[in-house]
Order: structure tokens, then sequence, then C-alpha cells
């Protein structure tokens, strides 16, 4: 009995050992993502650092048997999707490297009931939790976002599932609750919904999260259609 639980010591010991070792190649990624959004890095140039920052966090870092993901939205489901059926997803001509200057829409919409644009649910009158969809770790975030800036994602999280190679991100966000290397759980609460965006703040724009996947090929995220896979999400 001794012996099992101190190989779990070991074993604990060795995640938080490797948590330390990955933060700093967080806080990298994090700038880079940060340059490639304002356009500031040259595209080559970012295409060889992600690839060579991603590789530094190990594919085993997660379990890969707890697939199925968490609907971001706590108390929402599928039927909070905009459009028909996941139509709103458009990735035609996205490229990760183009930035805040990409025109589509490789997401889906999550509205929430948010009649006086409060930022608060209509029925509990309390913020809407944002909740990661998987285990993971947090790549990168913007937590300050002024209604004079031009960029679309607002308050915004990316976060990292290095066990399935692939990236999650949750935009508009009022209030966010992690930090740039901190590893979440699947079903951890990360924001709370709000309306932060060139577009989202505008009152012509019902209160929502805009959600994304990505898989990791080379280095670069490219974006997935989400839908079928929140259809088989579990509500939380």
């Amino acid at each position: 009995m001794r012996i099992k639980y101190f190989m779990m010591f070991l074993a604990m010991l060795l995640f938080q050992t490797q948590l330390m070792q990955i933060k700093p190649v967080c806080i990298k990624l994090a700038d880079i993502f940060s340059r490639i959004e304002k356009g500031t890095i040259e595209k080559k140039l970012a295409s060889r650092k992600l690839d060579s920052l991603f590789s530094q966090i190990p594919g085993n870092f997660f379990s890969k048997r707890d697939s199925i993901l968490v609907f971001p939205l706590r108390h929402y489901s599928i039927n909070a999707i905009g459009g028909i059926k996941g139509n709103g997803y458009i990735f035609k001509g996205y490229q990760f490297l183009d930035g805040n200057k990409h025109l589509v829409h490789p997401a889906d919409d999550i509205f929430i009931q948010d009649r006086n644009q409060d930022n608060l649910d209509d029925r509990t009158q309390k913020p809407v939790d944002v909740l990661s969809v998987l285990d993971g770790i947090v790549i990168a975030e913007q937590k300050d976002w002024e209604k004079s800036s031009d960029l679309r994602g607002g308050k915004y999280i990316w976060i990292y599932h290095p066990q399935f190679h692939l990236i999650s991100y949750y935009a508009h966000n009022q209030k966010l609750m992690v930090e740039i290397g901190d590893q979440v759980k699947k079903g951890d609460k990360i924001a709370e919904v709000g309306r932060t965006g060139f577009n989202a703040y505008k009152k012509r724009s019902p209160t929502h999260l805009h959600f994304s996947l990505f898989k990791l090929e080379k280095g670069i995220p490219v974006p997935i259609n989400p839908y079928p896979y929140l259809i088989k999400s579990i509500k939380r």
C-alpha cells in the first residue's frame, strides 16, 4: 500500500514539474498569438515559432479517454447555437496567420437569454459561465479590451488540448478566470459571457459566446466544424 501511494506521489510530482516547464512555453505562444492577431510578425517566422513551441508540449499530458466535450455554456445546450444545424460556421478562406484581418466565421455563436444586453441571464439575473470543453492548458488570452479597439475577439481565451491536438477558442467574454499556463479540467469555469469585441459590443449583436475548434497541423491551428462535437456534448 505504501508503495502505491509513493508511486502516486511521484506521478503527481512529475505532473507538477511538467506544468512548471510548460508555462514558459505557453507565455511564448501567447506572445506569438498576439503578434499574429496584430499583424506584427512575418508569417513564415510565426509558423516556424509555433511549430517549435507546440512540439515542446507533450501529447500525453492528459488522458485521451475523456473525449466527449462539455457544452461551453453552463445551463445551455445546442438549442442556443445560432443558425440552423451549425450553418453559421463559415471556414472557406480562413487562415490563422491572417490574424485580425480574416473575413470569415469559423465558429458557432452560442446565444444567451439577455434581452437588455446587461451580460446577465434574463432567467437568473446572473452571469453565464463559460466552461472549458476538455482538459487542457491556457496558451493565450486577452484580458483587456476597449470599445475603440478594432480587434474582433474582445476578451478571449485559447486552450490547447494536447491529448487530441485540438485547440478551443472562446471570444467576447466579459470577465476571464484563468491565466496563461493554467491547467484546466473539462467543465471548469474559465470566463463569463460578455459583449466585448469590435462587432459583439454593438447593439445589433445579441449577447453570445463565439466558440471555435481547431486541429493543430505543423503548429498552425486549422478550423474544424464544432457543431458535430457540440451535438454530443454534455450539459452542465
